[in-house]
C-alpha cells in the first residue's frame, strides 16, 4: 500500500510478522551502511511494540548478520528516570537486545534519564554532535518510532511546543507528577533522518492512523508531522492497526 512517493506503507497479519518485517529492513540497511560508509547510526524508542522486535535481533539469524562492531545506538527519547527503572528505554533495549550482543560499551549512546530533564537533553545534545558533527542536525542513517493513541510519537505530544522547536537537536519536555519528564529528539532531527521506520501495533491506534493518512493529518499529530526531508518513510503496521484503513494489502 502506497502513500506517496517517499512513503510506503506496508500491513501484516500480526505483531510478530511486523517485528520480522522490522528485524529484516534494519539488518539490510545496516549492512549496506557498513559496507558503504563504514558504520550505521540507529535511535531506538520505547513502548510494547518494539520489544519483540529487539528479542529477534538478538537472536538467529539476525544476531549473525549485523556488524555490532559498525553500530551506534541513540534514542529518540526518554523519561527521566533511572537506567535501571521499568520506564527505561534504555532499560528496555538493554534487557532484550544490547546486553545479548556483542556491541562495544562505547557505541552506545543513551539518554541520562537520571539527571533534570534540561542537564540530561544539554548532555544528548553534546554527545550527538561529538558523533555527527556540527551540522546543523544530525542524519541518522534509521529511526525508529512508535505512534501513541493521541497521536505523539518520540515525546512529542499534540498541543505542546515542543512540535514548533526547530533549532535545537534535543529537548527536555515537562510533566505534572507523578509522571516522569522526558528527553526527546526534535522534529528537525526525525525529518532528517536518511530512514524512518514507525511500527503501530493495536487496534487501539487505528483511528489516529486513519487520520494520519487518510484524512490528511487534521489534528496536526505529532506523529503525522514526520515526513524526511531527504530520506523515507516506512510504516510497518499490523492488522488491527490498519483495522480503519480503507486499502489492506498484506506483503508475503
Amino acid at each position: 500500500m502506497k502513500a506517496g512517493a517517499d512513503t510506503r506503507i506496508r500491513i501484516f497479519a500480526d505483531l510478530e510478522a511486523l517485528s520480522q518485517a522490522a528485524a529484516d529492513f534494519l539488518v539490510s540497511l545496516s549492512r549496506d551502511a557498513a559496507v558503504s560508509k563504514g558504520g550505521f547510526a540507529v535511535a531506538f524508542s520505547g513502548g510494547s511494540t518494539p520489544q519483540r522486535f529487539f528479542s529477534l535481533l538478538a537472536t538467529s539469524p539476525y544476531r549473525e548478520q549485523i556488524a555490532w562492531a559498525s553500530m551506534y545506538i541513540f534514542w529518540a527519547d526518554e523519561r527521566c528516570v533511572p537506567r535501571e527503572h521499568p520506564d527505561s528505554n534504555y532499560k528496555l533495549a538493554h534487557e532484550a537486545l544490547l546486553s545479548k550482543v556483542p556491541i562495544p560499551e562505547e557505541n552506545i549512546h543513551r539518554i541520562k534519564g537520571e539527571k533534570n530533564p534540561e542537564q540530561a537533553a544539554r548532555e544528548y545534545e553534546d554527545s550527538l554532535r561529538q558523533f555527527f558533527g556540527t551540522h546543523p542536525f544530525p542524519v541518522f542513517d534509521l529511526i525508529i518510532l512508535g505512534v501513541g493513541v493521541d497521536g505523539h510519537t518520540a515525546s512529542l505530544f499534540p498541543g505542546t511546543t515542543a512540535v514548533h522547536e526547530r533549532t535545537r537537536i534535543a529537548l527536555p519536555v515537562y510533566a505534572e507528577v507523578p509522571k516522569p519528564s522526558r528527553v526527546t529528539l526534535t522534529l528537525p532531527v526525525l525529518n532528517n533522518a536518511a530512514q524512518v521506520l514507525f511500527l503501530a501495533s493495536g487496534r487501539e491506534k487505528a483511528v489516529v492512523l486513519h487520520e494520519i493518512h487518510e484524512d490528511g493529518n487534521p489534528k496536526l499529530y505529532p506523529a503525522g508531522l514526520v515526513r524526511p526531508v531527504h530520506g523515507r518513510l516506512t510504516w510497518l503496521i499490523d492488522r488491527g492497526a490498519a483495522s480503519l484503513l480503507a486499502e489492506q494489502t498484506f506483503p508475503r
